[in-house]
């Protein structure tokens, strides 16, 4: 049990102006609505140049990582292209994806950017039953983000209809092949239209990858974005194996800290964030959550709160979090580790901006720590571990 810490470790859519940045790339009112609400201000590297060419209809060969904006730089364009058709009804795109993860992580992200219209959005995946799926689907779903095996599950049963798909996208392409989805990626593509935009999008492009890409791409635009991989010097970073009941209580001690003024707490979901809330107020601790669920008008109530520190600790998700632009925020703890380690990049360069010191502490249970490793691997150093002290 751990009983102490080492403090000394380091609906209209008449929308406000668009967010800075984004105006230029010709979204529709709606959309510009709603990255504002998220918080979006600059369109990253990729967004910026593939959002235009999938506009034009080009099919687009990409070099790019998660963690570089990719699922907004594919999934806005598409929105937009759908909309405009917008009587047109039944699976009108397909996002092929890895892992279940990586779907619903889509999935969620595609609801942030079509929250003002009406196109519906669906993540299909194995190891769950089919039943909520099917009647998803049977209501009517315009996009589906699916991996493979559940995939072909549903068609062979005749319940998931990708024969009139008009944008095909292939996500972690690589990932997909190493793990041996090739022949299923391949009994997917004889039911798709031959006529059809694609989007090929690959974190490595050895020749292998990019002969499959060119198999079935025309003409494509070639894209190439490198992630983030570095973290500020100016960042104090450790990292605290615990396990998963033990965390609040480690949480709690931490912020207990009187000198630590403000920190921002990441957690994987809504409820984790939520009951984490819960938990810290309950022990004297001023916190409150961030995330999809809450309305925009809370959300920033919540942000100026935490801004001028009527509250101390903000836990957010993360896509919540890219709303969240402070200057002088001393503080980040992963709560919970990211399945992304790119994700880690971001969300601990939170802190220590602008030359200024900062600590990000991260907890690592049993189930992370192959997160852990991954992340490590990106950044190119062993995060220190923390000092514990038992009483």
């Amino acid at each position: 049990m751990i009983e102490n810490f080492n403090k000394k470790s380091k609906n209209n859519f008449r929308p406000n102006p668009a967010p800075e940045g984004f105006s230029r790339l010709n979204l529709i009112k709606p959309i510009q609505k709603s990255l504002r609400d998220a918080g979006y201000r600059q369109p990253t590297e990729i967004q910026n140049k593939a959002i235009p060419q999938i506009l034009a209809n080009r099919d687009i060969l990409g070099c790019a990582q998660t963690g570089t904006g990719k699922t907004a730089a594919f999934a806005i364009p598409i929105f937009q292209k759908l909309q405009q058709n917008s009587h047109k009804r039944g699976i009108r795109t397909l996002v092929l994806t890895p892992t279940r993860e990586l779907a619903i992580q889509i999935e969620e992200n595609c609801k942030t950017y079509s929250k003002y219209l009406d196109t519906r959005t669906l993540a299909i995946f194995g190891g769950v039953s089919q039943a909520g799926q099917v009647n998803a689907i049977k209501k009517g779903v315009e996009i589906l983000i699916a991996t493979p095996g559940r995939l072909l599950d549903l068609m062979q049963q005749g319940i998931a209809d990708i024969s009139k798909i008009e944008i095909l996208v292939l996500d972690e392409a690589d990932h997909m092949l190493d793990i041996g989805f090739i022949h299923d990626i391949k009994k997917v593509l004889k039911n798709v239209p031959e006529k059809r935009q694609t989007l090929f999008f690959s974190a490595t492009m050895p020749k292998d990858i990019r002969k499959f890409a060119n198999s079935i791409l025309k003409n494509p635009v070639e894209i190439s974005v490198k992630p983030e991989t570095t973290t500020a010097e100016t960042v104090s970073q450790s990292v605290y194996f615990v396990e998963k009941k033990e965390k609040p209580e480690l949480l709690v001690q931490i912020l207990k800290d009187k000198a630590i003024p403000r920190s921002l707490v990441f957690t994987r979901t809504k409820h984790g964030a939520d009951n984490l809330v819960r938990r810290l107020n309950k022990n004297g601790i001023r916190a409150a959550a961030i995330h999809g669920n809450k309305s925009q008008n809370n959300r920033q109530r919540v942000l100026d709160d935490f801004k001028n520190t009527r509250i101390r600790v903000l836990v957010a998700t993360d896509i919540a979090s890219r709303g969240i632009d402070i200057e002088e925020l001393p503080h980040v703890v992963n709560y919970e580790l990211p399945n992304v380690a790119e994700t880690y990049v971001h969300r601990i360069g939170r802190t220590g901006r602008a030359g200024k010191g900062g600590v990000a502490i991260s907890f690592c249970d049993e189930e992370q720590k192959s997160d852990l490793s991954n992340i490590q691997k990106l950044i190119g150093f062993k995060v220190p571990v923390g000092q514990l002290i038992n009483q």
